[in-house]
């Protein structure tokens, strides 16, 4: 059985309220910073601006600050230099999403297709 890459979604309180949605991808957790939190909807796009990677330990992290608004682990889709295409497997059930890469920052998009919505077959 191969070791699934984790993720976790930080809700942060201060400087200002936001989002950090981290996935663990060669021994690190790749991070951005998501303003509006994570969208709810199909086609809305939510601004997530990349920032430094985080050490594994951020996995379980929280304070006065910060709490783990999700956790789980992550599975890739698809991937060029400009998106990358994966499913978060959450507390609250499965999500796919896209990170599409701007000229400046990225934008997070809840994709159309979800898991279960379409027949295998």
């Amino acid at each position: 059985m191969t070791s699934r890459p984790a993720f976790v979604l930080h809700e942060h309180r201060r400087p200002r309220h936001h989002f950090d949605l981290r996935l663990e991808e060669g021994g690190v957790l790749r991070s951005w910073a998501v303003p509006k939190g994570l969208p709810e909807r199909s086609g809305a796009n939510r601004l997530a601006v990349a920032v430094p990677d985080h050490d594994l330990e951020h996995l379980t992290y929280s304070d006065a600050d910060k709490d783990i608004a999700d956790i789980g682990w992550w599975e890739e889709h698809d991937r060029d230099e400009r998106r990358l295409v994966f499913t978060l497997h959450g507390r609250l059930g499965a999500r796919r999403y896209a990170l599409i890469r701007t000229a400046s920052d990225w934008l997070l998009h809840l994709t159309k297709e979800q898991p279960g919505s379409a027949d295998p077959g």
